[in-house]
């Protein structure tokens, strides 16, 4: 569901603020608009949320359907953000405002169908408007429409990165879920096709599969694979396992690297004895 259509205002439902829609009844319609200080026509998905009306707008015992707020029938937002309206705001429903001040008149000369020439003894310039002061006039409409559609541009942005922020908060909070079981190799498979072969597995993990398929069984380790966790095929699990013995040792880290055999321990803990339940070490022979 989109958010409130107020300027500045980024209030939406998954924050927990209630919207309401805009009146069908025009009259009703043209105050909020009024208000809103905005220049566009509500659709019937446009909404302004709960922050932009007073407490006294909304009924004391009455709820919606819902469950939430309801206002009042002849509620009206006030409360906004931004800078004066271009002319007072409505805080009444009973005060008729127009909905464009009245344009001003050119200081100009007599209109052109009346007299098309100056009077005797008056220049040119002081008759009617010169065609450059009429350029440099519709020049500044132009750039004011530029500069508004610049602000409807800015302000949607602006929405759009603060969405984006509450996105890539809730994968950060995934992701550290992730790192609770599961190494960073298989956090970055889980975003490679099922099919993918791009997938490098550290040895860490490669001990983990194995020690899953010990306990589970092949068909239950292809089981878990198809549910979509992240452990390398069967295949590649036999292919790293294949040529490396299973060996216990007591032999610190440092003691197996003189012996020169290409023996890698998967634990860093060199005084642990053999038969308490130690890691087991993967060598590969050379």
């Amino acid at each position: 569901m989109g958010g409130c259509s107020a300027p500045h205002c980024s209030n939406s439902t998954s924050i927990g603020k209630q919207l309401f829609r805009f009146p069908k009844d025009p009259a009703r319609k043209k105050k909020w608009v009024v208000n809103c200080r905005r220049d566009f026509e509500p659709t019937p998905h446009s909404r302004l949320c709960e922050d932009h009306f007073e407490r006294s707008q909304f009924e004391e015992i009455a709820r919606s359907p819902a469950g939430g707020k309801k206002l009042k029938p002849n509620a009206i937002p006030t409360i906004f953000s931004v800078g004066d309206p271009p002319y007072p705001a409505v805080n009444t429903p009973f005060i008729l405002i127009p909905l464009k001040p009245e344009p001003e008149r050119l200081k100009c000369g007599d209109h052109g169908y009346a007299r098309r020439n100056p009077l005797p003894g008056m220049d040119e310039e002081d008759g009617d408007c010169s065609r450059e002061d009429l350029q440099s006039c519709s020049q500044c409409h132009l750039l004011k429409k530029q500069l508004e559609q610049e602000m409807q541009n800015s302000a949607r942005l602006q929405k759009e990165v603060e969405e984006m922020k509450k996105r890539l908060y809730r994968l950060d909070r995934i992701e550290k879920g992730l790192q609770n079981f599961l190494y960073e190799d298989q956090i970055r498979a889980l975003s490679l096709t099922k099919r993918s072969r791009r997938a490098v597995w550290s040895p860490e993990t490669i001990i983990k599969a194995r020690k899953i398929r010990t306990a589970v069984g092949t068909k239950g380790y292809e089981y878990l694979r198809e549910l979509g966790y992240p452990l390398p095929s069967y295949r590649t699990l036999c292919n790293r396992l294949e040529t490396k013995i299973m060996v216990t040792t007591d032999m610190s880290c440092e003691e197996l690297a003189e012996l020169g055999l290409g023996l890698m321990a998967t634990c860093d803990s060199p005084t642990r004895g053999v038969g308490d339940n130690d890691e087991e070490l993967i060598g590969v022979l050379t």
